[in-house]
C-alpha cells in the first residue's frame, strides 16, 4: 500500500505548512500528495506550487470539479502542469453535488451524472492521447458546439502540445455503486469519500470489472492522540459538514453513502440538526463508531493495529490528510 499526503482545500487563506508538508513527505518516501477545491482555493495552483519545491512525489487533483472548467481546459492544465513536474500528474476529477454546481459555479447539475462523467472523461482521454481532432457528440460535452446560439464556424481541432504522457492517469471520485462501477471500467482508479476497510465488501461487486493497477485512494484523517474522543472530534465535524451542509434534504449523496455504510438512522440525524443550524448537536449526533472507521486516530500502537485493516483492504493508495509532521513520519515507519 503506497501512501499519499492529502492537503485538502484551503480555508481563509493558503496553509502556510502546505509545501513544508509535502518537502517532508517527499522525503519519507511518501508516493504522491493532492489537492482539493470546492468553492475558494483552486486545484492546479498549489499543486504547481509544490512541483517547484518536489523532484520525486506525483501532484493529485482530489479533486478538480469538473462544473468548474471544460474537459479541453481540465486536459490541459494536466497536460501542462505534468511537462513542467516531469510526468507526475495524477488527474482526479469529481462531479460533486447540485449545491455547487449550480450554487457556486452558475451550472445545471446534469440529470444524467453517469453520462456527463463518461462523456467528461472521453474528452480528457481524447485531448490527451491526441490522435486526432477531439469531437464528440454528447449530451453534456459537445464538441464542436452545436447548441441553438452556435455560429457553425467551430471545428474539430487537435491539441497544440503534444501531452508527455498519454496514459496520464485519471481518477474519479464517485459515491454511488453505479457510479463506483463505471469507475472501474472507464477510469484508472477510485478516490472514494469514507472508505473503511470494515466494510469493504461493500465495494466488491462494483471493482469487479477494475484492470490491473487499479487504484483505489481514500483521504484518511490521521491524527497521533492518547485521547480517543478529542482525536475523533476533527473527523465528526467534517462529516457533519458534508453530511449536512454539503447536500439539501432531497438529494444528498453523502448522506445516501453513510447510510449505505450502516448508519442510516444516523446520517438522517445529522442532516436534519445541521440544516436546523444546530451544527454544534450536528457533529455529536456523528457516530463515533463511524467516524473511528474511516480514520487513523489515536497512539502509535492503535494507529499500527488498524492500519493493518486499511493494508489487508483492498486500498492501493493510503492518502493521509494531517498536518503533523510526526503523523507522517509514523505512517512511513509502520508503512515499511
Amino acid at each position: 500500500m503506497r501512501l499519499g499526503l492529502a492537503l485538502g482545500y484551503w480555508g481563509r487563506g493558503p496553509g502556510a505548512a502546505h509545501t513544508a508538508l509535502a518537502v517532508e513527505a517527499e522525503r519519507l518516501g511518501f508516493d504522491s500528495v493532492w489537492t482539493a477545491e470546492a468553492w475558494g482555493s483552486d486545484v492546479f495552483t498549489p499543486l504547481t506550487w509544490i512541483a517547484a519545491h518536489t523532484s520525486r512525489i506525483r501532484l493529485g487533483t482530489a479533486v478538480a470539479q469538473m462544473a468548474a472548467r471544460t474537459p479541453t481546459a481540465t486536459a490541459m492544465q494536466a497536460m501542462t502542469l505534468d511537462h513542467l513536474s516531469g510526468g507526475r500528474v495524477l488527474l482526479g476529477l469529481g462531479l460533486s453535488g447540485p449545491q455547487v454546481v449550480e450554487g457556486w459555479y452558475g451550472r445545471p447539475f446534469p440529470r444524467s451524472p453517469l453520462t456527463a462523467t463518461r462523456e467528461y472523461v472521453d474528452v480528457v482521454r481524447q485531448v490527451l492521447h491526441r490522435q486526432g481532432p477531439v469531437e464528440l457528440d454528447g449530451d453534456y460535452h459537445a464538441l464542436p458546439y452545436r447548441g441553438p446560439d452556435a455560429t457553425g464556424l467551430g471545428r474539430p481541432l487537435r491539441s497544440i502540445t503534444h501531452p508527455l504522457r498519454s496514459a496520464l492517469p485519471v481518477l474519479l471520485g464517485a459515491e454511488g455503486p453505479r457510479n463506483v462501477a463505471q469507475t472501474a471500467r472507464i477510469a484508472d482508479g477510485w478516490l472514494p469519500l469514507y472508505f473503511s476497510p470494515l466494510s469493504a465488501g461493500l465495494h466488491r461487486e462494483a471493482l469487479a470489472a477494475a484492470p490491473p493497477g487499479f487504484m483505489v485512494a481514500p483521504i484518511v484523517h490521521v491524527q497521533l492522540c492518547d485521547d480517543l474522543a478529542r482525536g475523533l472530534a476533527p473527523v465528526k465535524a467534517a462529516v457533519a459538514l458534508y453530511i449536512g451542509g454539503m447536500g439539501a434534504a432531497s438529494r444528498n449523496f453523502h448522506a445516501d453513502l453513510m447510510a449505505r455504510m450502516g448508519y442510516e438512522e444516523a446520517a438522517g440525524r445529522v442532516r436534519e440538526l445541521f440544516q436546523a443550524g444546530r451544527r454544534d448537536e450536528a457533529v455529536a449526533a456523528v457516530p463515533d463508531a463511524f467516524a473511528d472507521e474511516v480514520s487513523l486516530v489515536g497512539p502509535r500502537e492503535r494507529i499500527a493495529e488498524r492500519l493493518e485493516l486499511w493494508r489487508s483492504s483492498a486500498v492501493t493508495d493510503l492518502l493521509a490528510l494531517t498536518t503533523d509532521p510526526a503523523a507522517l513520519r509514523v505512517l512511513a515507519e509502520l508503512n515499511g
